[in-house]
């Protein structure tokens, strides 16, 4: 929705009619009588209602479809003054359980200190007729949740503090939320809401909370430790973190170290001291870490022998027509000889074969098998390979929603899943926190079979899952090194293994599935990349630019980042006609045919088939198209595969284009053909796991645009992003 740009301004009047809301953010469409006359309001004001006397603050915009509108970015709730705007008030059914007779008895009843009373003491409204105690106090609590929510967001909008985020802090504090503020200001960047410890801080001075408030330096240590956790570490060591905390705090050392040893004494904070260093963790990860060191050690010593003789497998091969060599028989029995078994390997060294033959050959012992992976694309590549049936690991844990609108899962310790073995791939995109809802569903007496490729990036989140089981030298390993004859014949793998060895690889290759262009500066790097999607690869390979081609770049930013090449190729891909809806939004447009990622979990998000089968949960990663944008509802379709997807304006913070997307973000999935950006690569992303992550996401065709020095320079860097984790530790110890 293309706007404006325009000075803030004030609107008063009366909401007349609410024409649509969204429960679960506030988004509100509505009608509103004013001195001006009959003007439509959008915005996020998820407290009013019908009746309400209010005062916006933002700009008028102009609406494709239905023409001026005014965007309201602030908004403030009057209160009835008197008995007559009470009574009126009351009788729009403003509060719920309330209606013009019942309105008319509250004003009657306690005139022009209604309002005290519903504030106060609702319990006082038992004493009229036809008010139970139980309805006196729903009342109350839908009075408070109203004005809990205005004094709210009217406190937080002095901050520039969105609607959005008011909500989340009204919704984990509840009707006191400004006087929990009040007294401490930092439960703002708790866990649960999370706002960045900066906009925190604005709000702490505005309370003048002195700069050595002991409340203000455990919180920064807090958030010292969670911010990090976004970088993948799940601990971090003492002296790191306290040093980090006061230069944060801009404090004494002294204060910080003091600070954390009072979240140590209080279980706020946990630690481990592994040699001479001491490593501090927030509980959920020191607990996560600890429980699936303690599970898969309890789980790799029960005795679970299913004795595999030569000539059963050699039967399973007669059957299938396969001849596995000797590692992939070594995986074969230690699945059957082992509670917890490990394979890793790169590309073309037979994992999904040495799959295949594992299910066939639990098939013939009529054992239930469960295949997972972490995400829809890795779940869904895991069906066409193995010919089973793969979910992802949130559809097999069946994901679901708390009464505190956190995400949980179904399956656990009380309803384990039922199966007798569990083959979960792609285990380098695990993390720590995962993980461990994974183990905990997981029957003790089951045979689990983690399958990755311990080369490639880690999790997003944090955790080093994988590596630090490897690295524990605790479980049956089966590395699968040999590369097969048929994929020594692609140069895609065997650029990706010389990579991953160090050497150099070779840029010289012209005649099959791997070429190099080089280009000296990035205004032809990224024209030569919009040639490739849009007409020279479609001409000389058939490829299809939106399904089978896939850009895929180091990082976000700078001019070979996926946010400049999202626009440059959306141009080129997908331009505007003339009649074409599209939606602006932060930065970017959105058009139908558009290809779009979904960048969080959204546990809520209804899809639908086109056989009528519904459910809920889109997923970090899922790669979509727009079918249809439509302007007079708001709403954007999109569609997943074989599922259809509505998104309102307000959710569409959850979408990216995706004609680029990270490397990062690619991990899971393949893609006939790659194009791989490598020129003004950030010195902290030019390391060789990531290149060899990004050369093995192709599957017929990879083409890698950009100055030949920085690839050499990134496959010779082996500098692995250091991540400081206590499960190789805890393994160790058990």
């Amino acid at each position: 929705m293309s706007e404006a740009v325009a000075q803030t301004e004030c609107l008063k009047g009366i909401i007349r009619k609410i024409t649509y809301q969204n429960p679960s953010n506030g988004y509100t469409v509505a009608l509103l009588d004013s001195s001006e006359g009959e003007v439509t309001v959008v915005g996020n004001m998820p407290f009013i209602g019908h009746g309400d006397d209010v005062v916006l603050y933002g700009s008028y915009t102009v609406h494709p479809v239905y023409g001026p509108q005014f965007k309201a970015d602030t908004v403030e709730k009057n209160m009835p003054t008197d008995a007559a705007a009470l009574l009126r008030y009351l009788s729009t059914g403003a509060i719920k359980g309330v209606g013009p007779t019942t309105a008319r008895k509250i004003v009657e009843a306690f005139g022009e200190d209604t309002i005290k009373v519903l504030e106060s003491s609702p319990e006082r409204l038992a004493s009229i007729s036809g008010i139970s105690e139980a309805k006196a106090q729903a009342i109350g609590e839908e009075f408070a949740r109203q004005f809990g929510i205005r004094e709210v967001m009217l406190l937080l909008s002095r901050f520039k503090i969105n609607t959005e985020d008011s909500i989340k802090v009204y919704k984990v504090l509840g009707a006191e939320a400004a006087r929990i503020i009040e007294a401490n200001p930092y439960v703002l960047c708790n866990e649960k809401i999370d706002l960045p410890f900066e906009k925190v801080e604005d709000v702490a001075g505005y309370y003048r909370v002195p700069q050595n408030d002991k409340m203000r330096i455990c919180a920064g240590v807090e958030y010292v430790l969670r911010k990090n956790a976004n970088n993948g570490h799940t601990c971090l060591p003492r002296e790191k973190l306290t040093a980090v905390a006061a230069q944060l705090l801009d404090i004494e050392a002294a204060a910080a170290e003091e600070a954390t040893e009072s979240l140590l004494d209080a279980f706020r904070l946990r630690s481990k001291t592994v040699g001479k260093t001491e490593y501090i963790a927030l509980p959920h990860y020191f607990t996560a870490e600890e429980f699936i060191a303690t599970r898969l050690t309890a789980m790799s010593q029960r005795s679970t022998l299913l004795p595999v003789d030569e000539r059963e497998i050699n039967i399973v091969e007669m059957t299938m027509d396969i001849t596995l060599d000797q590692m992939q028989r070594n995986a074969v029995k230690s699945a059957f000889s082992n509670s917890v078994t490990v394979i890793t390997g790169g590309p073309g060294t037979g994992k999904t074969t040495t799959l295949r033959f594992m299910i066939e050959m639990f098939r013939h012992r009529d054992m239930d098998i469960e295949l997972a992976a972490p995400t829809g694309r890795a779940a869904k590549r895991m069906t066409e390979l193995t010919g089973c049936e793969a979910k992802t690991l949130h559809r097999l844990l069946e994901v679901e929603w708390s009464d505190e609108e956190q995400s949980q899962f179904a399956r656990n310790e009380r309803n384990p899943l039922d199966c007798d073995v569990l083959i979960v791939d792609e285990v380098s995109m695990i993390d720590a926190l995962l993980f461990e809802s994974l183990l905990r569903a997981l029957r003790i007496n089951s045979k689990l079979i983690l399958v990755g490729d311990i080369d490639q990036l880690p999790s997003v989140s944090a955790g080093n899952v994988l590596g630090d089981i490897i690295g524990s030298d605790k479980f049956n390993l089966v590395t699968l090194s040999k590369v097969f004859r048929q994929a020594q014949e692609s140069a895609i793998i065997r650029t990706a293994h010389t990579v991953i060895s160090g050497q150099a690889p070779d840029l010289t290759v012209r005649d099959s599935d791997f070429f190099f262009m080089y280009r000296s500066n990035t205004d032809d790097a990224i024209n030569t990349v919009a040639e490739l999607c849009l007409t020279r690869l479609p001409a000389a390979y058939g490829f299809n630019p939106l399904t089978d081609i896939q850009v895929l770049c180091p990082s976000r930013k700078l001019p070979l980042g996926t946010l400049n090449l999202n626009n440059v190729l959306q141009a080129q891909l997908n331009p505007k006609g003339k009649k074409d809806p599209e939606i602006f939004f932060k930065g970017f447009y959105l058009r139908e045919k558009d290809k779009v990622m979904q960048i969080k979990n959204n546990y809520e998000l209804v899809w639908k088939k086109d056989d009528g089968e519904q459910g809920t949960g889109v997923f970090n990663g899922d790669v979509g198209f727009v079918e249809r944008i439509n302007m007079r509802e708001g709403s954007i379709t999109v569609r997943f595969d074989d599922k259809n997807v509505t998104y309102y304006i307000e959710d569409l913070s959850q979408l990216e284009l995706a004609y680029a997307v990270t490397v990062h973000k690619s991990q899971g999935s393949e893609y006939d053909c790659v194009i791989l950006p490598i020129f003004d690569v950030p010195s902290k992303l030019k390391y060789r796991n990531l290149l060899y992550t990004a050369v093995t996401r192709a599957k017929k065709l990879l083409i890698i645009v950009g100055n030949d020095e920085v690839v050499y320079s990134m496959a010779a860097n082996n500098k692995k992003n250091l991540r400081y984790t206590l499960l190789k530790e805890f393994l160790e110890g058990v």
